[in-house]
């Protein structure tokens, strides 16, 4: 523990004052919105799981998984190309708006074409079909993520922004989920007030966007839209080929299994990802804008950093998640309200994983901010071409621990390339 203190305290002293304070504003706000948005499913998934039962969680989990896939892409990378982009421009208020209009442009035309797509689907496959309201009332969330700027606020490094709204929306979707939702009869609520609650903030964020920065929409052109979409494509097949192996689980045991053991191992993987995200992806998502700019001025200094980041990242892991594995009993009993077996076995082999997502972000984001998104991709390319036969072999073997063990395998291949690849970088 004294190490651990020591190695903060020398890569702290490492950035400047002004960006470290920066920096630790925007861990502050992305902190606090995550501290929020992981308090309150550990109210509500309880209570959730209880009410509508297993089968109906399960089934809201399953579409869940489905319309993620919508979110990838109208994201479409832009989380990190245009956050990128506006990073390095924000000063220059005419390209500010130029970037924003083009991103904003591609991200509704891949709306309407998600909507379409969506519409193919739950009309032609009967398993789809028979549930067709749960599809459509969550496709909703597609729209809500599609127009906030999350993007745009990470550019300009103006996080509290993302924090404040949704922070609101959070603390709005609880109330109203048990003001409405009394019994299995109500699961429909459910997607719907999801749904409505990402409407709402994203239209808020626009209005931030446009009142608070005076950010002026005028439509692109062929070439901007075109520069974008070049921009954010090895970025995209990234996500979209690490989603292959992440969403693509709950979708696979939903399809293979059925609703209730999809209900048992989601909420297991909701448990895991609180503990491999808070407060990783809050330091993650701040330093990344930062880290770029310090790149660009020192390349060496900015791998020093990402070294340092990633030592006091794996230290703390080693630290937190033997605890969490030994409690993994009685974590499970708190948010589900019961002893499920199903549900431990998940989420401490998901524990494993969460190690070596843990002991590989910073190494990993780092390719982005010194331009390997080509190595980036490939990577995730490779593990997804490697893992998503994995995850229908192991689930179709093994059911929900099939796909527990798929994860570990594919988090670990992804640890071990990475870390060789980022040796060979010489700065």
């Amino acid at each position: 523990m004294p190490s651990l203190i020591k190695l903060i305290k020398k890569t702290y002293k490492m950035v400047r004052p002004r960006e470290r304070k920066v920096v630790m504003d925007n861990v502050a706000s992305l902190s606090a919105l995550q501290a929020i948005t992981y308090l309150l499913p550990l109210v509500i998934l309880p209570y959730l799981f209880r009410v509508i039962g297993p089968a109906k969680f399960g089934l809201i989990a399953f579409a869940q998984a489905f319309v993620q896939y919508f979110m990838i892409l109208t994201d479409y990378g832009f989380n990190i190309s245009a956050t990128k982009e506006i990073s390095l421009c924000q000063n220059e208020h005419a390209k500010v708006c130029k970037a924003f209009s083009s991103v904003m442009t591609v991200k509704m035309l891949l709306a309407f074409l998600s909507l379409v797509i969506l519409g193919i689907i739950v009309y032609f496959i009967p398993k789809f079909r028979n549930d067709w309201m749960v599809y459509v009332l969550s496709f909703g969330a597609v729209i809500g993520n599609t127009i906030f700027p999350v993007w745009f606020f990470q550019g300009t490094e103006k996080m509290k922004h993302i924090a404040n709204l949704n922070i609101a929306g959070g603390i709005i979707f609880a109330f109203l989920i048990f003001l409405f939702v009394k019994g299995s009869k109500d699961y429909l609520i459910v997607p719907l007030v999801n749904s409505g609650v990402f409407l709402i903030t994203g239209i808020l964020g626009q209005y931030i966007v446009f009142r608070k920065f005076r950010v002026a929409f005028k439509f692109p052109g062929y070439a901007n839209v075109r520069k974008q979409l070049k921009a954010g494509w090895d970025i995209f097949i990234s996500i979209a080929a690490i989603n292959a192996y992440t969403t693509t689980r709950v979708f696979a045991i939903g399809l293979l299994t059925n609703n209730t053991v999809t209900g048992f191992y989601s909420i297991a993987e909701k448990i895991a990802n609180l503990f491999q995200t808070f407060p990783l992806v809050s330091f993650s998502q701040a330093l990344f804008p930062r880290l770029s700019k310090i790149f660009h001025r020192n390349k060496l200094k900015a791998f020093k950093i990402m070294q340092r980041l990633q030592q006091i990242t794996v230290n703390t892991s080693l630290i937190c998640l033997p605890l969490i594995f030994i409690f993994a009993h009685l974590i499970v009993r708190v948010a589900c309200g019961g002893d499920y077996g199903e549900t431990v076995l998940s989420l401490r082999l998901l524990l494993i994983s969460v190690l070596f997502v843990s002991a590989n972000a910073f190494r990993v984001q780092f390719l982005l901010v010194c331009g390997k998104t080509h190595i980036y991709s490939r990577i995730h390319v490779i593990m997804a071409i490697v893992g998503l036969p994995l995850i229908f072999l192991l689930i179709y073997s093994f059911s929900y621990v099939g796909a527990a063990v798929a994860t570990v395998a594919i988090e670990a291949g992804i640890f071990t390339i990475t870390y060789f690849t980022v040796r060979r970088l010489h700065f």
